[in-house]
């Protein structure tokens, strides 16, 4: 069985003036757009310099991957790629328990 294209990009070394907006304006040539958003530093506020943008579709995701990645943007070559799936959320004790049995 093919594995199946993401429908979400992950989009790294933007500027620091990039906005929610204007990545969502970057992408949207491109496709349907169901979230744009740029990780935030949480104590500043300001743009970490990395997002995700989700498209409706996993055509439209692609296409838009293939025509920005190693595109420069706002004076900076940006990356764009696939975005790696969350591994599924673990218990904080197996977490813990693990971290216990490790040895140094």
């Amino acid at each position: 069985m093919a594995k199946r294209f993401t429908t979400q990009l992950f989009v790294s070394r933007l500027s620091g003036y990039t906005t929610d907006q204007s990545l969502r304006q970057l992408f949207s040539p491109f496709g349907q757009i169901r979230e744009a958003r740029l990780i935030k530093d949480s104590q500043t506020q300001r743009p970490k310099g990395f997002g995700f943008v989700t498209f409706e579709s996993e055509d439209d995701a692609q296409k838009a991957m293939k025509a920005l990645d190693g595109k420069i943007v706002d004076g900076r070559l940006i990356f764009v790629e696939a975005a790696k799936e969350e591994p599924p959320a673990t218990d904080v004790n197996t977490v813990t328990k693990i971290e216990e049995n490790r040895t140094i």
